[in-house]
């Protein structure tokens, strides 16, 4: 949840909140605990006094109120909210001098699914991720900062106006990668299909995959392998993987 008057967000979770102790905490501005976990946030509670922020302990329902879950598990850390860093030349330039690779999100507007991708990114070493400009974009919210349980302190999150264009800008310099079920090439290919190319992988929206103008500027289209996949069936018995579950194979089949 967004405290837009106060431009800050609420980071809330045991584990989410000592890692963002660990790794940010001069971000923390105010920290909310219950009795039972009082005794987890001692030092933090003394780093914030020094930087004359506010902590405090409270009841659930306070918690409640400040973050918008009951997924809290009995604190909450109020930080500025924060800025979601736009792409630029200087960047990808980088990615292609070091090798990196980058994950590219086209539309996916779950918060929960963005944070379980942030998640298999800081898991699996993935620095890099970009989310469009776009209102069917979900952005880096209360929710999906909890779900990473702790990934948004490992990741790079970037916003780019069109996928598109960067995909065109990028093309002969990062192999392109889309998902998509009618693809030939399986993702057990992808450490072939980018030998000597950093990756840029899309992963499309929950309901209708990649867009078919991203399509039309990938290099290569993979599919995840369903059962029966090499017998008659034409296709899965469920439609497709959850998104942030693609992002999982993926992000394996590439740290390979």
């Amino acid at each position: 949840m967004k405290n837009t008057q106060n431009n800050e967000l609420a980071v809330c979770g045991l584990s989410t909140v000592k890692k963002l102790e660990k790794n940010h905490g001069d971000l923390i501005r105010r920290l909310y605990f219950t009795k039972e976990t009082a005794p987890l946030f001692g030092g933090l509670c003394k780093k914030i006094a020094k930087n004359h922020g506010i902590y405090n302990m409270v009841g659930n329902e306070d918690l409640e109120k400040l973050c918008g879950s009951v997924h809290h598990q009995g604190v909450v850390a109020m930080i500025y909210a924060p800025e979601i860093a736009p792409l630029d030349s200087d960047i990808t330039d980088r990615w292609i001098a070091e090798k990196e690779n980058a994950l590219v999100l086209d539309r996916v507007g779950n918060a929960n699914n963005l944070g379980a991708i942030v998640r298999s990114a800081a898991f699996f070493g993935m620095k890099n991720i970009v989310i469009p400009n776009d209102e069917a974009q979900s952005s880096v919210t209360t929710s999906s900062y909890r779900v990473a349980e702790g990934g948004m302190e490992y990741v790079n999150i970037y916003s780019v106006n069109s996928i598109p264009r960067l995909m065109e800008a990028l093309k002969g310099k990062m192999v392109r990668i889309g998902t998509d079920l009618s693809a030939e090439k399986t993702v057990s290919q992808l450490r072939n299909i980018c030998a000597d190319k950093p990756a840029l992988v899309v992963l499309g929206n929950e309901e209708h995959g990649i867009s078919e103008e991203v399509r039309k500027n990938c290099d290569a289209l993979v599919i995840i392998p369903f059962a029966g996949m090499d017998s008659d069936a034409q296709e899965p018995q469920v439609e497709s993987l959850n998104v942030a579950q693609a992002a999982s194979i993926i992000l394996y089949e590439l740290n390979k």
